[in-house]
């Protein structure tokens, strides 16, 4: 079928808005007319060739939208269904098989590999293929192809046009929360940086009852927003030490949490420094390839734990709905996070995020 998608040609490009032709759905993929999209950091990645990926290509993995079309396997969604697309997985392998499915074996080549786990495209314009497939979605786009495993059904009374970050940004700051770090009433926790992934940490730090909840981040504006979201304290790293401030707000002694989300490389090593004997540090940030810190072996020693953490460590089926429902309790208020955006406002969203400008840019379709 014709579609329009945003197309990225070269490398540190804008995107141009293509008509092209999306294959129909296979026996066990789903068309879905997507309603908006949001905006993430790692739509940039592929463009920046800070990972490798072809050009042209389609990005987007934050879809939102209504099934249009099932293929003949698909048996837990049907035509109608208001829906939110996620990463992809290949279902098969030990990790996979043992309820973790964001450490699949094949993660990269589901996500990253610009075509189906097949290597057959999603995409064409005249002769010539497009990379799509991205996130198992590319739903910078009208329509997407996605597959029954990765679009998680949710209810239909609740706003369609922001539920997309759930598929990626907020469900990877709340579940790293939620899921892997798993805080107790009381405990405290330093989030270092206040974009949508660490607000959405700190809005699970709420949740999860944490009395000592801090935002550390260069950006003013964002760390008063933190303080609004429920930040009990906040910390500019330009003008304060974090980990000094840290210590002296916790008595001494650091957080028993630590949640780094930005990818930058000092951040991590402060984050680290920040917590407690026996605390813990969550790593969600994405820095180049090959990136290396120094740390502290002493200080591990003496029970710190460092841990990497892949989109919330979440079963997009089972946490999804739950995050939709405390949405609907007023208990995570994440739309407070979203800007929208017309879809040929793609290249002024993707610019307000990169400066800071927007929290969470989403993109709105047209009926």
């Amino acid at each position: 079928m014709q579609i329009t998608a945003a197309v990225m040609r070269e490398k540190g490009g804008k995107f141009t808005l293509e008509d092209i032709e999306l294959e129909a759905p296979r026996d066990d993929e789903v068309l879905i007319r997507m309603k908006s999209c949001g905006v993430c950091h790692t739509d940039t990645l592929p463009r920046d060739q800070v990972v490798p990926a072809p050009f042209p290509a389609v990005y987007g993995h934050e879809g939102a939208g209504i099934v249009e079309q099932v293929g003949s396997r698909v048996s837990k969604l049907q035509p109608g269904d208001h829906v939110v697309m996620s990463c992809n997985f290949c279902g098969h392998c030990d990790t996979c098989q043992t309820g973790k499915p964001m450490y699949c074996r094949h993660f990269f080549k589901a996500n990253f590999g610009f075509a189906r786990m097949d290597g057959t495209p999603t995409m064409h314009k005249g002769g010539d293929v497009v990379h799509g497939a991205f996130f198992n979605q590319s739903s910078f786009a009208t329509y997407a192809l996605g597959t029954e495993r990765s679009v998680v059904k949710i209810p239909s009374d609740v706003p369609l046009e922001i539920m997309g970050p759930l598929g990626c940004g907020v469900q990877t700051g709340a579940g790293a929360v939620i899921n892997s770090l798993r805080p107790q009433a009381g405990d405290s926790i330093a989030i270092y940086g206040a974009g949508s992934v660490g607000l959405s940490a700190l809005l699970a730090a709420n949740v999860t009852g944490c009395a000592i909840r801090i935002c550390v981040d260069p950006n003013e504006a964002r760390l008063q927003f933190a303080l609004e979201l429920g930040a009990t304290h906040v910390v500019n790293p330009r003008t304060t030490d974090p980990v000094r401030r840290i210590q002296e707000i916790t008595g001494g002694g650091g957080t028993q949490f630590s949640l780094e989300t930005s990818g930058n490389l000092t951040a991590l090593r402060q984050a680290v420094d920040s917590i407690q004997i026996m605390g813990e540090c969550g790593m969600i940030g994405a820095p180049a390839f090959g990136s290396e810190i120094g740390l502290d072996t002493w200080g591990l020693l003496l029970g710190r734990k460092i841990r990497g953490i892949c989109e919330g460590d979440s079963v997009p089926d089972l946490f999804i709905p739950k995050l939709v429902e405390l949405y609907r309790q007023g208990r995570f208020p994440f739309d407070k996070l979203i800007r929208f955006y017309a879809f040929d406002q793609i290249n002024e969203a993707v610019e307000d995020g990169e400066q800071g400008r927007t929290i969470k840019a989403v993109l709105r379709f047209p009926d």
